[in-house]
């Protein structure tokens, strides 16, 4: 545990450092912030660039850290047995899904069919990857947890296990789809140029992630689902997201704004019956969850749409094509 001193010196220290983005300088913008998912014990602070406005995470871990996280504590475990994994596989492959998507909001992209080559870029166990399939898409993976990968291996999938800017496929994708994925990079650019560089001309990269300018962030603060720390590095806005796209050479960039009941429903359970620093099991409970899904998305319909509708939703999809020279 840090001494008062120690963490000022800390804090000091974390504020010279540059931006994710720009390289400007930092200022402490959240304190003391703590895991309300799975349960990491340190605690993380949250900075504002004071030039470009990008919120990030610190210290941030390194990838040998970050990898480790990920292992231990996220990301596919082997969860097959327990009743909330059997309800999702079946719900996830079924008629009402589709439905529920198309009423709530598509934060993985699996209501959209096309053809050509889709790489699903974390895409865990590979259930993302069946749909994909199932939608028409020449599909693989890239999973670095290994056990995940292994399972979608198993289903029939080609997955890589490497970085993505190791990745050498020999050919090119048709789109990349980063749902969820983009907010954990240690470098946002970088990870954007590795995909425009995978990519065919006029190919496009699909995008979701938490609005930093949610308006749920302001109802729950601390219990806010999406600080998420240390898994989410960058806090993203729709002016952030449309920079950092455009550095690395994106254009026809579309953003609309979605609040997923789930999200809504996991915020929800982080602030009455989470601990920071406590794997919150009420997260997967197959009871509760639906229950406040049904009310969230139902109850709240109104709040939730003119959230969207004012530039505050909860996540933020977005389509972006690579820039021909």
């Amino acid at each position: 545990m840090l001494t008062n001193d120690q963490r000022g010196d800390y804090r000091m220290r974390e504020s010279v450092r540059p931006c994710l983005l720009c390289g400007s300088q930092l200022e402490l913008s959240l304190i003391n912030l703590k895991d309300t998912r799975f349960g990491t014990r340190d605690s993380y602070d949250i900075y504002l660039c004071t030039t470009c406005g990008l919120e990030q995470t610190r210290p941030m871990p390194s990838l040998p850290n970050l990898k480790q996280l990920y292992e231990s504590h996220y990301n596919f475990g082997g969860e097959s047995d327990t009743l909330y994994a059997r309800l999702r596989e079946k719900f996830i492959f079924s008629l009402p899904y589709k439905l529920w998507t198309w009423l709530d909001g598509d934060t993985a992209f699996h209501l959209r069919v096309g053809s050509g080559r889709l790489l699903d870029i974390g895409c865990n166990e590979g259930r993302g990857l069946r749909i994909y399939a199932r939608n028409g898409f020449e599909v693989e993976g890239l999973e670095l947890n290994e056990n995940a990968a292994g399972e979608a291996r198993r289903a029939g999938f080609p997955v890589h296990t490497c970085l993505l800017s190791e990745l050498d496929s020999g050919s090119v994708y048709d789109v990349a789809v980063l749902s969820n994925v983009l907010e954990h990079s240690l470098s946002p650019r970088e990870m954007l140029n590795d995909v425009s560089r995978i990519l065919a001309p006029q190919g496009q990269v699909w995008i979701s992630c938490p609005n930093s300018r949610s308006w749920l962030r302001v109802l729950f603060g601390r219990s806010w689902i999406n600080w998420h720390v240390p898994f989410h590095i960058s806090h993203f806005s729709p002016k952030t997201l449309k920079r950092v796209l455009a550095d690395a050479g994106y254009e026809r960039i579309e953003v609309q704004q979605i609040t997923p009941a789930l999200w809504v429903a996991q915020s929800l359970i982080a602030k009455f019956l989470g601990k920071e620093g406590e794997k919150n099991k009420y997260l997967r409970s197959p009871f509760l969850i639906p229950l406040l899904l049904l009310v969230c998305r139902f109850a709240l319909f109104p709040i939730l749409f003119f959230g969207n509708l004012l530039g505050r939703g909860d996540c933020l999809l977005t389509v972006a094509t690579r820039r021909t020279k």
